[in-house]
């Protein structure tokens, strides 16, 4: 079952669940992802790896809105962001610990040889490969910085 399949049964079941705020962000999710399909060549498929990207973007939109929402005292709107943040991650891969991302890292840099601050190019290009979808871009970024600093 793709992942779009799979959210429009969910969209179903949250229907018939009366489920308003799951089925808002649901219908969220399944624009987004049709927004993608239609940007693509007549016929052309869009891949698991750009779901995930598309997810991505939506989580990080929504902590941003959230953190706006908390920061100007509207805990409804915040409650709100937070609960789609959580329905969308179900649909993510689950992320890797900062630990793990820390370990992988430093295999990665020693199979590429890198020493110095200069390499981080090509460490993030083959975490990215790694990673695919299972750790925040920023995260790795820190990290890499950190051990080649």
């Amino acid at each position: 079952m793709s992942l779009e399949e799979k959210i429009n049964a969910d969209i179903k079941q949250a229907m018939f669940a009366k489920d308003k705020a799951k089925l808002d962000a649901l219908r969220a999710v399944k624009a987004a992802i049709l927004l993608v399909k239609t940007s693509k060549p007549q016929g052309q498929e869009i891949t698991a790896e750009e779901e995930i990207q598309t997810l991505q973007r939506l989580v990080k939109q929504r902590k941003e809105a959230s953190l706006t929402y908390k920061e100007q005292n509207r805990e409804d709107l915040y409650n709100d962001e937070v609960f789609q943040l959580e329905v969308i991650e179900q649909y993510l891969p689950k992320q890797l610990s900062e630990e793990e991302i820390r370990e992988a890292l430093k295999t990665i840099i020693s199979e590429l040889g890198a020493t110095s601050p200069k390499d981080m190019g090509k460490v993030m290009q083959s975490a990215q490969k790694t990673f695919a979808g299972q750790a925040d871009n920023k995260l790795v970024s820190q990290i890499v910085k950190e051990l080649l600093g």
